[in-house]
């Protein structure tokens, strides 16, 4: 529809180009044609009028003048008639002119200076006279002028008429010609280019192939014929990289999405991996009466992203999309992405109700701020967590509803949504391996006993086969938790519950990003100074510098301190002042909760008044950015940072000091990292602070910026070395090879 839709409009275009083209060329010529015929009429009739007034003109009678020039005045189109004497100053002129004209116009004073005739339009208030001017002689020398005024206004009314038929003409030949070319261009080309289109995908995305059924012409038998070659070709490509890897996978190298998809093939026995997150990957909104397929914010998506890619399995995730439910079948699945479609994302409908008590509620309300120390009480109410049990048991019905007709499945559900989930799923089926990973804090037990539900959450999660954490310290927080609140063996030695039969294993897997391999091509790297001076001109900016903070808005994140670290600067060294800006991309988050929607007012508030001091004409400290990014627009301000600012106040791992680590192909620009961030145990080679300290904030921010670029280069060159080395891929290898080595129970697992 949208290349029709292009054609469509180009084609009318085209068209209507055309037809004001000629309409232009045609009213122009019209014009022309009026002002000869005009020009013309009034040469003859001044020339008639100079032969009749020249006589009485010499002997001075003004009586037979004004006879003259009564008489000539009843001619078609003529306005009227004056004489001037050669100071311009009429002597006769009839009653209907303008009084304005009784001082000769320009063309009249140029005939009595040329002596002959000239013709000129004049404008006379609205209307459009034209205007002819004559010499008249007295004893042989000239000692006045004739001025002879035409009405024109006629010719503006013709040429109007003729631009309205020509424009109707044209608008009757674009109604009749636009349906029958589309129709024309339908059969031959759009609906066979649709059939070739489809069988394309089928080849790319490795599913049996069919021979597309095209019309028999001389352009499609050739397209067929180098098509069939294509087809081939895709498939010993694909068969020489299974094998590349296979090779791959013997010895000691980087992980790859290859590597990764043929390792989990033959570990997983062919059999499919199925995700469920609250966050969707794609999500489709409606937006000023057109679709929008968006990528929404989130760390999760970004990291699970490629291992779904890598593996064609099922990704389950809560549909809340406006548009969603237009783009999914009867059976709530589609294939995404969108452009190539890899893997099968089935969604989930939640009512209104269930979203606020089950999201907004009790896990963003209250498990999000219990796990993070970011001193916001949690709050947890009965209604919420009533709907949390129903929505974990409406996401199981659907994992298993997918899992149906699957032997021994493989499960991995997402962060702190879900629980619940994995006692759900297990104890309907118990051959499936099933693994939770939780991307947030695990807090001290003390902390997590404050959840009046702590027992459930723990018995919910101790139904997976495997638990991971981004870190070590989590880990601990966790069995002790354990201790506290469920019956159960610790096995502290090998990291392992067991409970009821059922043992658990508990492993630290910190997440990454996915690194580019091979050099950078030419449409996503131009250069940090070429990125710098196109960003400034897009934002409306004058400054020399950026450092550059990624983040949704919660209060965990610290950006509120970050921007208070940066003011510092700029108080202690007013150098960088008119030459450094932070630019803060803030996507909007959780807008539905208070806290959330204070902290977003807080942050707009915060970053005026800085800006409001320190500001001065194109420049400003902040650039707050308060809307989603796109990550190949988040990539265009890491390139061009000088630094990048990650001050959360407590996170699992925050993948964006990640990815802009991967983004640096330059092996430039200055990672500050905060210590309270999972990433800070890995990236070591970053400037790690304490975001609660503003001073030491300040001063690793002008350390970053004063930093000598062979400094930089060797720090950045570890630190890609580091997230090459341990990036999503060995994260999913390494989680999943462990999943797969469980040893799956055959006996239906029963919580207590």
């Amino acid at each position: 529809m949208p290349t029709t839709l292009k054609f469509t409009v180009l084609l009318i275009v085209s068209m209507a180009i055309a037809s004001l083209s000629f309409a232009f060329y045609q009213t122009q010529r019209e014009r022309r044609a009026l002002n000869a015929d005009l020009s013309s009429r009034a040469e003859v009739l001044g020339t008639s009028l100079q032969e009749a007034i020249q006589p009485p003109f010499e002997r001075g009678t003004d009586g037979a003048i004004d006879r003259l020039l009564a008489r000539f005045t009843q001619r078609q189109y003529v306005k009227g008639i004056a004489v001037y004497d050669p100071a311009g100053v009429a002597l006769n002129i009839t009653p209907n002119l303008d009084p304005a004209l009784a001082f000769r116009p320009a063309a009249v004073t140029q005939a009595a200076q040329t002596g002959g005739g000239v013709g000129a339009f004049l404008p006379a208030g609205s209307a459009l006279l034209y205007v002819y001017g004559l010499p008249l002689h007295r004893s042989g020398s000239i000692a006045g002028s004739l001025g002879i005024f035409l009405d024109a206004d006629y010719i503006e009314a013709r040429v109007s008429r003729t631009l309205r038929d020509s424009l109707v003409n044209a608008g009757v030949q674009v109604l009749l010609t636009v349906p029958l070319v589309l129709l024309l261009v339908r059969w031959n080309f759009t609906d066979p280019l649709a059939r070739v289109t489809l069988w394309l995908r089928t080849l790319r995305t490795g599913q049996p192939d069919a021979t597309p059924a095209l019309p028999p012409s001389e352009v499609f038998n050739e397209l067929h014929h180098e098509m069939t070659h294509l087809a081939h070709d895709l498939g010993a490509a694909r068969a020489s990289a299974e094998s590349e890897a296979r090779l791959r996978e013997s010895q000691v190298s980087l992980w790859t999405a290859e590597r990764l998809r043929v390792s989990l093939r033959r570990k997983l026995q062919d059999q499919p991996l199925f995700v469920v997150s609250n966050r969707e990957p794609y999500m489709h909104t409606y937006e000023d009466r057109t679709t929008q397929v968006i990528v929404p914010a989130s760390g999760l998506v970004t990291a699970l992203e490629p291992v779904m890619l890598a593996c064609n399995g099922t990704w389950i995730a809560h549909g809340s999309g406006n548009a969603d439910r237009a783009f999914s079948d009867e059976h709530s699945r589609l294939r995404v992405p969108p452009d190539h479609p890899r893997y099968t994302l089935r969604r989930v409908w939640l009512t209104a109700e269930e979203e606020n008590g089950y999201y907004y509620g009790f896990s963003n309300e209250g498990l999000w701020p219990l796990c993070h120390i970011a001193h916001t009480r949690p709050v947890f109410r009965p209604e919420d967590w009533a709907l949390y049990q129903a929505a974990n048991r409406l996401f199981a019905d659907a994992v298993l509803e997918e899992m149906s007709g699957t032997h021994s499945p493989v499960l991995l559900a997402q962060d702190y949504h879900f629980a619940l989930l994995p006692r759900l799923v297990k104890t309907v089926r118990p051959d499936a391996r099933v693994a939770i990973f939780w991307h947030v804090p695990w807090p001290n037990a003390e902390v997590f006993g404050i959840c009046p539900w702590a027992r459930e959450l723990v018995d919910g999660m101790l139904g997976a086969d495997l638990i991971g954490f981004h870190t070590q310290s989590h880990c601990n927080n966790f069995l002790e938790t354990v201790d506290r609140n469920v019956e159960a063996l610790t096995e502290w030695d090998r990291f392992a519950v067991n409970r009821v039969g059922h043992v658990t294993n508990v492993r630290p897997y910190p997440i990454s990003v996915a690194f580019p391999e091979g050099p950078p091509s030419a449409d996503r790297w131009r250069g940090a100074g070429a990125e710098h001076a196109s960003l400034c001109d897009e934002l409306g900016l004058d400054s020399p510098v950026f450092v550059v903070g990624v983040d949704r808005v919660d209060y965990t994140k610290g950006i509120l301190e970050r921007f208070h670290g940066f003011e510092r600067l700029l108080d202690e060294c007013p150098w960088f002042q008119r030459h450094v800006t932070l630019v803060q991309i803030a996507a909007p988050s959780r807008t539905r909760i208070d806290r959330y929607q204070r902290f977003l007012d807080e942050v707009a508030a915060e970053a005026a008044r800085i800006n409001a001091r320190f500001g001065n004409g194109r420049w400003k400290p902040i650039s707050l950015l308060n809307r989603h990014h796109s990550h190949e627009e988040i990539a265009r301000y890491f390139r061009a940072a000088a630094a990048c600012l990650v001050t959360s106040l407590h996170d699992g791992m925050n993948l964006v000091a990640k990815e802009f680590v991967a983004a640096r192909d330059d092996n430039r620009g200055v990672l500050i990292l905060s210590t309270f961030a999972g990433a800070a145990l890995e990236l070591t080679d970053a400037l790690l602070v304490n975001p609660y300290d503003i001073q030491q904030l300040a001063g690793a921010i002008r350390r970053a910026l004063e930093m000598p670029d062979e400094e930089q280069a060797e720090r950045m060159r570890r630190l890609r070395q580091n997230v090459r080395e341990h990036n999503i891929y060995r994260w999913a290898a390494d989680l999943l090879t462990d999943l797969a080595d469980v040893r799956v129970e055959h006996t239906a697992q029963v919580g207590v």
